[in-house]
């Protein structure tokens, strides 16, 4: 799986506008071959930060992705981020959940090495 994030910083007073534009990207890239999760983000801390965050299956999917014309209207709106904005894509080999803490927390003699490994049933 890879995760493709990217963080915009709206002008002032352009929050709701950047906003919305990226909302309405939303469906048309959760449709898309091979996207697994899409949504965007608000900041707590700096409301005006905004991250667009997609999940995809597989590499070939990311990049006929980043080829779309929907990409394009991606990176316009990059443009008006009031710092340059943030893009990120980070490769995940395993993703776990709660049976990982169940697992730390039921067996802590062993070493945190040992409870990343984590047996697919």
């Amino acid at each position: 799986m890879i995760i493709e994030q990217l963080t915009i910083c709206a002008p002032k007073g352009k929050r709701q506008e950047i906003g919305s534009a990226l909302v309405s990207l939303l469906g048309p890239t959760q449709v898309r071959p091979g996207c697994l999760k899409c949504r965007l983000l608000q900041s707590w801390r700096n409301p005006d930060e905004l991250v667009l965050e997609a999940n995809w299956e597989t590499a070939d999917d990311l990049i006929s992705h980043l080829q779309s014309d929907g990409y394009k209207r991606l990176l316009l709106l990059m443009e008006l981020s009031a710092v340059p904005p943030l893009l990120e894509f980070s490769t995940v080999q395993e993703v776990s959940g709660l049976e990982l803490v169940q697992k730390a927390r039921t067996h802590p003699e062993r070493t945190a090495a040992e409870e990343i490994t984590i047996e697919r049933s």
